[in-house]
């Protein structure tokens, strides 16, 4: 029967093949980014951002990459193996491979020991202010002990004193440090402090790539933590050869690239900057890209037939992205003023029964719709870990253990999780409890979007709607606020807003990923500490819970010999991160477009950020048709 598929699947792409005879492939590729996910910095090692990383994984390469089913694969590193059970791990380089500017001149040879450079750079509190620090510090040996040694050095004698370090044999690194570089063998070995099978997976991310000595000694320590495109060395792929803020990107194909006669590379690939998905469209339209997404106006007039309905055969659902979004709750939050607290939001945001009306409270599916007014069921999401991060020994996915322990099973008919009964309940309770603390009604919920966005007004007065509908104007406002330029800078870091809609993905094989980033009372926390607040909440009720969540982190963390027990135990303390709605899982983002590149041909993974680059792709000089589309997911499906 297997044997009788894969002959069906075989004449399904020969017929897909031949209905596009002719077609050539794309030499150039013209893709686009909105203006408000624009590069903030070149420096690889620095950023934890995904339009950063979506780009300069182009530009690097790491130890390993993964390939278009998410497999784990060669690439800078030609063989890796663990002599002890997953606590050491060698990976051993590939050799011709080079260092080079934009131009693609050749500046120095890559050596194993610009790993240990790069793993230096990402430990140095001084030198790269805790980035990329987390996943390095609790794997290897001495790892955090040296970050904690540089944060006491810096603060002792100055950040001049903790720049001037480096990873050369007899160092305070190469003391403290588990790694071991080999330059004329040309190995890397790690130790670890534990036995981790999943560790190869972190060797696809940015915390531990490369960096040549000889690049920093040029352009000095700060000259490297503010790198350009200009003065940056490359590995990769790619090199820019144009670049202007808010406008476009140009990639150009590296002339030394080590792996030139494997790799599968468009000449050109430019990045467009675009007002919004809107504006991708006509450009689409004129043949300026070679693939859109489609928001919710324009998918609707293609698929009803009353606007370009000559695309209605080549409308494509895409391939869910790696990012699971969640409404991030603020916990100490301040007026408009970004000083005085807010103690109305804080007190009722910090009550579980409030949290709990609206987890259970908003019907979502319109919101959904903003991505997917197909399907918009498809981008529900029950759970804070992405999908696909992590599989048990018989290749349960990770999230099915986490939707088992809250009891929400997978429903594509509806929004499974909203309850309106439930959600009155606890908006009873909540309204009672919450007014003898002194808390006024309407609770306003300050929600900020980008001032130059229509879709996002369009998307936020959708919310309004839903907040409006499902809870009750009596209970809870939101209230639509813009930024001007940087949501970083005037909303986030003067904590204006009532909770951000983010999507979070893996950056390796593991549910830590994401828990880890909303530990209580942790520096490396990513969205404790940058987002939630909650290390400066007073509330008892809310720290103890925070405080059980963290607990069940920390013991699920500390098993590392069977990876069904931890995944068992890490769903434990997910279920009750969502039990106590310390966050409210929201979608995936999983869109319609039209496309000239056969998804199923492209990098495809649930971490990381190898699944921007741009090699390999099977590309057609008109979009593919749905039937096309179909095809090769029938076939990938069967591979």
């Amino acid at each position: 029967m297997k044997k009788l598929l894969s002959i069906v699947l075989a004449l399904v792409m020969i017929l897909s093949v031949a209905s596009i005879a002719g077609a050539e492939e794309l030499t150039n590729l013209n893709t686009y980014e909105t203006q408000a996910r624009e590069l903030e910095t070149w420096n690889i090692h620095y950023s934890q951002a995904a339009a950063d990383l979506n780009v300069l994984t182009n530009l690097y390469d790491g130890l390993l990459t993964n390939d278009n089913h998410g497999n784990l694969k060669p690439n800078a590193a030609k063989e890796y193996t663990s002599p002890d059970g997953g606590k050491t791990w060698v990976f051993t380089l590939n050799q011709g491979m080079t260092w080079f500017n934009k131009d693609g001149e050749v500046q120095a040879d890559v050596k194993a020991s610009d790993w240990a450079t790069g793993l230096e750079w990402v430990l140095n509190y001084a030198k790269n202010d805790s980035y990329n620090v987390s996943m390095p510090a609790e794997m290897i040996v001495g790892a955090n002990d040296y970050y904690e040694y540089t944060k006491a050095l810096t603060e002792s004698d100055g950040a001049e004193a903790a720049f001037a370090l480096t990873a050369d044999a007899g160092s305070k690194f190469a003391e403290m440090v588990g790694i071991v570089c080999d330059d004329e063998a040309a190995t890397i070995t790690y130790s670890l402090v534990d036995s981790l099978p999943y560790f190869p997976s972190v060797a696809t991310y940015n915390c531990l790539y490369p960096l040549s000595a000889e690049l920093v000694e040029e352009l000095g320590v700060q000259g490297y933590r503010d790198v350009t495109w200009e003065d940056m060395w490359y590995n990769g792929a790619y090199t820019v050869t144009y670049f202007e803020n808010q406008n476009q990107k140009v990639l150009t194909k590296s002339p030394n690239y080590w792996n030139a006669a494997n790799v599968k590379r468009f000449d050109t690939v430019t990045i467009k900057m675009v007002e919004s998905v809107a504006t991708a469209y006509q450009l689409f339209k004129a043949g300026e890209l070679d693939h859109v997404s489609l928001d919710q106006a324009t998918l609707q007039g293609i698929y009803n037939e009353t606007a370009d309905a000559e695309y209605k055969a080549n409308l494509v659902e895409a391939r869910p992205t790696k990012y699971s979004y969640q409404m991030h709750l603020v916990y100490n939050k301040n007026l408009e003023d970004g000083q005085t607290p807010d103690d109305n939001w804080n007190k009722a945001v910090a009550n579980e029964n409030f949290r709990k009306s609206l987890y259970y409270g908003l019907d979502l599916t319109n919101y959904l719709a903003r991505t997917n007014a197909i399907n918009p069921q498809s981008c529900q999401n029950y759970v804070y870990t992405g999908n696909g991060v992590a599989f048990t020994s018989d290749g349960t996915d990770y999230t099915a253990l986490v939707r088992k322990e809250i009891g929400l099973e997978y429903d594509a008919e509806k929004y499974n999780r909203y309850d309106p009964e439930k959600a009155a309940e606890y908006k009873k309770a909540a309204m009672e409890e919450l007014a003898a603390k002194g808390v006024t009604f309407p609770v306003t919920a300050d929600y900020y979007i980008s001032g130059a966005s229509t879709v996002a007004a369009e998307t936020a007065k959708v919310l309004e709607s839903i907040f409006s509908t499902c809870l009750g104007d009596d209970y809870v406002v939101l209230k639509t606020n813009t930024y001007i330029s940087s949501l970083a800078n005037e909303v986030r870091i003067p904590r204006k807003a009532s909770f951000f809609i983010n999507g979070w993905g893996a950056d390796f094989a593991d549910p830590i990923n994401f828990l880890g980033q909303e530990t209580y009372a942790d520096t490396q926390a990513y969205y404790s500490n940058a987002y939630s607040n909650i290390n400066d909440a007073t509330d008892e009720d809310l720290i103890k819970a925070y405080q059980e969540f963290t607990d069940l982190v920390t013991a699920a963390k500390a098993i590392t010999d069977n990876l069904d027990a931890r995944y068992a135990a890490f769903a434990k303390a997910e279920a009750c991160f969502l039990n106590h709605v310390l966050t409210i899982p929201c979608s995936y983002e999983v869109a319609w477009e039209l496309t000239k590149v056969n998804n199923y041909s492209k990098v495809y993974s649930a971490y990381g950020m190898q699944g921007y680059r741009y090699v390999d792709w099977e590309t057609n000089s008109v979009p593919y048709t749905t039937e096309e589309m179909a095809a090769f997911a029938a076939a990938y499906a069967a591979e």
